[in-house]
């Protein structure tokens, strides 16, 4: 019996013996690999060049890829919150090239946007203001201009939305209708005039909203108006027309700054991606924002401020606070605005480019009256500036949004009264 078991062993252990020498050179690689394991690492370049076996799924693979809280565009700090840092700004748009493109006449109405508007948005919109609808504005601006027509904001000022607000730095858009037509007052802005003309009657109801939410908010020294402080934070302050005649309110409306406008809000709603606040007040504004859907943007919607209806919610419409709740579970607390405007204030200086904006032999100013106004707003020629108390006239661009307010709700009700006595009869 132990003679067969020991018979057994020894013809089991050379059949294993047998299975392993069919490959000889596998035993032997394993062998090799088994004290190659126990020898030291060497520093040879080609050694360096080559994967090391039987290391961990980390070194095979890489380090985890770790996103920062607040999405891939966060910027974090140690502790992992993110900042307020905006998106990276767009690769550099070659302008001189792109422009070098155009055609002769294109270059020549086309001066104004190539020299004044930020290259972030002229990258992106360079092809909205190539079509014929666009230089067809353009030439009935240069008309305005030729039969001597004053054109405000100064034409240096007609995109400084762009300038103070690239796409880039986008968190916040309030949409406005009309520049004001009065001097000293439209810069390029909306709902902001520029010192020391008093703030109008929308932006005061404005900031009585503002101390309704922010008790410790200040109005501006001197019932100052001028917004710049929101819009380098990163509040596009965009009007439906970028220009007007002077003293004749929505003399510039339907002639294609609305589509351009339109084109302007469109792509603030397709490349920022992190999200924008949209502050919708009245209906016009809410018309923009119709196409606005989805969780990536939130739209306000709010009567507009001025006198004739701010009254029907306005002041309680809670705007400014849930904009920055909304802003702080997408940027972090540092991407919230600071709604205080009771900080030194500075004149807006002309863009600084190569070549300053050229103007016409008609386009220039004569010396009895303000002309086109395409002098710097701070050059006043030697003429002094009166402060008055408020506008002359009322504030036009909001009496008309908030009179096409009231003419839809009394169309609304008229509806319900023809329904009310059709289901009576």
């Amino acid at each position: 019996m132990l003679s067969r078991r020991m018979s057994y062993r020894v013809t089991s252990l050379n059949c294993s013996f047998s299975r392993r020498t069919v490959s000889g050179r596998y035993c032997h690689a394993s062998a090799m690999s088994f004290y190659k394991r126990k020898e030291p690492p060497t520093s040879s370049p080609d050694d360096a060049k080559k994967p090391k076996k039987n290391g961990s799924l980390t070194s095979f693979f890489g380090p985890p890829k770790v996103t920062p809280r607040g999405g891939a565009n966060a910027v974090s700090h140690q502790d992992g919150a993110p900042t307020a840092s905006s998106e990276p700004p767009p690769p550099t748009f070659d302008k001189d090239k792109w422009a070098a493109g155009l055609t002769d006449e294109q270059r020549k109405l086309l001066k104004l946007e190539i020299d004044t508007l930020d290259p972030s948005w002229l990258s992106v919109l360079k092809e909205e203001i190539v079509t014929p609808s666009f230089l067809d504005l353009k030439r009935f601006l240069q008309k305005e201009i030729d039969s001597k027509q004053k054109i405000y904001p100064p034409l240096e000022d007609v995109y400084s939305w762009s300038r103070h607000c690239p796409l880039h730095k986008v968190r916040v858009v309030i949409l406005g209708q009309d520049p004001y037509h009065g001097h000293n007052q439209a810069h390029g802005l909306c709902f902001s005039v520029r010192p020391p003309t008093p703030a109008p009657p929308s932006l005061k109801n404005i900031y009585i909203a503002i101390k309704k939410e922010y008790p410790s908010f200040s109005p501006p020294p001197k019932n100052g108006g001028l917004l710049t402080p929101w819009a380098t934070q990163g509040v596009l302050l965009l009007n439906t027309c970028l220009t007007v005649r002077a003293s004749q309110a929505n003399s510039h409306s339907n002639h294609g700054w609305e589509k351009f406008t339109q084109k302007v809000i469109d792509t603030v709603v397709k490349l920022r991606t992190r999200g924008v606040v949209f502050l919708a007040w009245g209906t016009p504004a809410q018309k923009r924002c119709e196409k606005i859907t989805g969780a990536r943007h939130l739209v306000l919607k709010s009567v507009h401020p001025s006198p004739l209806s701010a009254s029907r919610g306005f002041f309680d419409c809670g705007h400014f606070r849930k904009t920055n709740d909304w802003l702080e579970t997408r940027y972090g607390k540092e991407g919230i605005i600071d709604w205080d405007l009771n900080v030194p204030q500075h004149p807006i200086k002309a863009p600084a480019v190569e070549q300053p904006v050229k103007v016409t032999e008609t386009q220039k100013e004569e010396s009895q009256n303000a002309g086109p106004a395409t002098d710097l707003p701070e050059k006043t020629n030697g003429k002094k500036i009166v402060q008055q108390e408020e506008f002359e006239g009322e504030d036009d661009e909001d009496a008309i949004a908030a009179l096409e307010e009231i003419a839809a709700l009394e169309a609304k009700t008229e509806a319900e009264v023809k329904v009310k006595g059709d289901g009576e009869a």
